[in-house]
């Protein structure tokens, strides 16, 4: 049996990871690829994507206990994935993750064969889902588009999806490389 493969997701705030992900979960069967959750120090009911939530305590006793596989800080959280994506892998799954840019570098490092899946959006599309998720002020959506350019994503086997269409088609081209597919609406950079 091949060793399944670590599927990457980036992209940022508000550009619809979770809702690409959850759509190609819903439309993968389970015996072609697995989608893991993040543990964060960020309250279940915070919205946005299904997650454990920590206290920070047990963030750190878990990462303390080399239970995380990735690990990485962000916007006044901590991220973790836990060290079970490992043995889906060696079981044959790809595994999905919802991944940080930042973190993408030891990422690689980690899991060499990754495939890094970056999720882009037109700007003011970006600007309009923000503003409708209502987590922020307009000057702090401002300052997350502006931050949103920072994030130089570099990686020999990058694959974009543009999701500033229908979620169906963006959503359709990750199951795509989930099931370790070439998906058509999928460029490489």
């Amino acid at each position: 049996m091949n060793r399944g493969k670590l599927v990457y997701v980036v992209g940022p705030s508000g550009c619809g990871k979770d809702s690409i992900m959850l759509y190609a979960r819903k439309h993968c069967p389970g015996d072609e690829a697995a989608f893991a959750h993040r543990y964060i120090t960020r309250p279940a009911d915070a919205g946005g994507e299904n997650h454990v939530a920590l206290l920070p305590d047990e963030y750190r006793a878990r990462l303390d206990r080399g239970l995380f596989a990735l690990a990485w800080d962000s916007h006044g959280n901590r991220y973790g994935v836990g060290v079970e994506i490992d043995a889906w892998m060696e079981a044959g799954l790809n595994v999905v993750v919802n991944g940080s840019r930042a973190y993408l570098p030891e990422a690689a490092r980690r899991y060499p064969d990754l495939i890094p899946v970056l999720v882009a959006v037109d700007t003011d599309i970006l600007r309009q889902r923000l503003i409708l998720r209502g987590r922020e002020s307009a000057g702090e959506v401002e300052r997350r588009l502006a931050r949103a350019g920072d994030y130089a994503v570099d990686h020999p086997a990058l694959r974009t999806i543009d999701n500033s269409g229908e979620l169906a088609e963006a959503g359709r081209a990750l199951l795509e490389l989930a099931r370790n597919r070439p998906p058509r609406m999928c460029r490489a950079v």
